[in-house]
């Protein structure tokens, strides 16, 4: 068994050199790299970042002068006769958003670039807020009806801008089925592994992988999981619905107790993410561009605003206009690095392991166990400290586990632009959950696949250069959409509005 996992590992070692290529081009060239400030800035920073700048100006400063509007749309009590509500939308897009990565990318961020990374993610965000709504108005412009559900999202929108290409819907779907097939070892890994940490934290003892216990909690695991996705996308928003808020409260109330126990390090937190986001200590890097780009890669792989990877959650939502859908998913940017991701950020910065004798012992551990010791450090006293590391191990656990529904969810929704029948998606189904088998296998052999896990960054960013030339193919669209949504003149949204065919829109009126 542990021969294949390694050859599973050397096989896909290439992997990362390509992922970084693609991540860091072109400031791994020499000539561009001397260029002064641009220097600095990749070509996938400067997609995203400048997309999320233009789409900002060009929406009027959308994501701050709807935000309100976007509040009201969440609290309205409207249940969805098609697909499902804008509030169950906010939350299966939230599951996926609010990932493993709220704690393991902003804590490998802060410890490769220094706490100025977190200013970063909050600049990536804000302007990541107006891509997030461009592209979710876009999901809903293009959503198709199936039976009582809609359908939508990256494939959608891109046959349509692509010149209503059937191989363009098949090949964006087979991007983004490959992207969340190879994210899932991971979900199932951190699933199972955090499981078994909150039993070490109950008993006191040290819990085998290959226990009995772990035979169980996997064997379980596959059966909800196969239970929830095989029951369509109204029963897994029934489960985000519970999940995503009981996820959220818990981890913010966790931090904020972490918080008001250590008031005396938060003018130390602000000093450090302020200073150093354009200076940084060496022990980081000592680099403007390292900083930088730790801060906006980690952020917008967080809350993915630009990937296109969390449109479908969009398009399957009722709405009375497009662009109701749009403002609610900018606001999921808003909790996911405003809120959650700068939670994560006061635990790392405000222990501050990485000075002091120990301080080499804390940068040689995993992502997890950093952002675990940062959080032991400010807990005071040792009969607080399993209460406050079982709560955060929780909120990981189930971080993990709605992105791996979700991440199971959005490729059966992609792969209705491939063949809608019951047959094939179904087997999407099932490789879903067969891959997941295969993380939590490799969490009992005690075996890392980092290797293999590597190919989601790869993925990441593959698809945000196929995502990012669609939204400004169909900007134009929502611009119009825009205007007459601010227009209030209650009239339907229809075709005519922007000037190209949106057939959903058009039966609805």
């Amino acid at each position: 068994m542990e021969q294949i996992f390694e050859s599973i590992n050397h096989f896909f070692r290439f992997i990362i050199p390509i992922s970084d290529f693609f991540w860091d081009f072109p400031t791994n060239l020499d000539w561009y790299a001397k260029i002064p400030i641009i220097g600095n800035f990749s070509l996938a920073i400067i997609l995203l970042v400048g997309s999320g700048i233009f789409f900002t100006f060009k929406t009027g400063f959308i994501q701050i002068t709807h935000f309100g509007k976007g509040i009201k749309l969440l609290t309205r009590r409207k249940k969805a006769e098609t697909g499902i509500s804008s509030l169950a939308a906010f939350f299966l897009s939230s599951a996926m958003r609010v990932g493993p990565g709220n704690i393991l990318g902003v804590t490998g961020a802060i410890a490769t670039g220094g706490p100025g990374a977190l200013f970063w993610m909050w600049v990536s965000a804000f302007f990541g807020m107006a891509t997030a709504y461009v592209e979710a108005v876009l999901s809903q412009i293009f959503k198709e009806k199936k039976g009582d559900e809609f359908v939508g999202g990256l494939p959608f929108y891109g046959k349509k801008l692509l010149g209503n290409k059937v191989w363009a819907g098949i090949v964006l779907s087979l991007m983004y089925i490959v992207y969340a097939m190879c994210c899932l070892p991971a979900q199932g890994f951190n699933v199972v592994s955090s499981i078994g940490q909150m039993g070490e934290i109950i008993t006191g003892k040290t819990i085998g992988s290959t226990s009995v216990f772990y035979y169980v909690v996997a064997i379980l695991l596959i059966v909800l999981t196969a239970v929830v996705v095989f029951s369509g996308i109204r029963k897994i928003t029934k489960v985000t619905n519970k999940i995503v808020p009981v996820m959220a409260v818990v981890y913010v109330v966790t931090v904020l107790i972490l918080i008001i126990l250590n008031l005396d390090k938060l003018p130390y937190f602000f000093t450090a993410v302020f200073g150093g986001a354009f200076t940084t200590e060496a022990i980081f890097g000592g680099t403007f561009g390292m900083v930088l780009a730790q801060g906006v890669k980690r952020g917008l792989m967080s809350n993915e605003a630009g990937q296109g990877t969390i449109t479908m959650a969009a398009g399957a939502a009722e709405c009375e206009h497009p662009c109701e859908q749009g403002i609610v998913q900018s606001i999921g940017v808003f909790l996911d690095t405003m809120v959650i991701c700068t939670l994560t950020g006061f635990v790392v910065v405000m222990a501050n392991l990485w000075n002091g004798a120990d301080a080499s012992d804390w940068f040689a551990m995993d992502r997890l166990p950093k952002f675990l010791a940062s959080a032991a450090e400010l807990t005071p006293g040792v009969t607080l400290n399993p209460v406050i590391m079982f709560l955060i191990t929780f909120c990981f656990c189930l971080f993990a586990y709605t992105c791996l529904i979700g991440m199971i969810s959005f490729s059966e929704i992609a792969a209705n632009r491939i063949s809608r029948k019951r047959s094939f998606l179904n087997s999407v189904r099932i490789l879903g959950l067969f891959i997941t088998a295969f993380g939590i296998l490799c969490s009992m052999a005690g075996l890392d696949l980092g290797n293999l896990w590597a190919i989601s960054d790869l993925g990441n960013i593959l698809i945000v250069f196929a995502n990012i030339p669609l939204l400004y193919l169909g900007a134009g669209y929502v611009f119009k959409a825009t205007k007459h949504f601010k227009e209030k003149d209650k009239s339907a949204f229809t075709s005519e509005v922007i000037g190209t065919e949106c057939e959903y829109w058009d039966n609805r009126k």
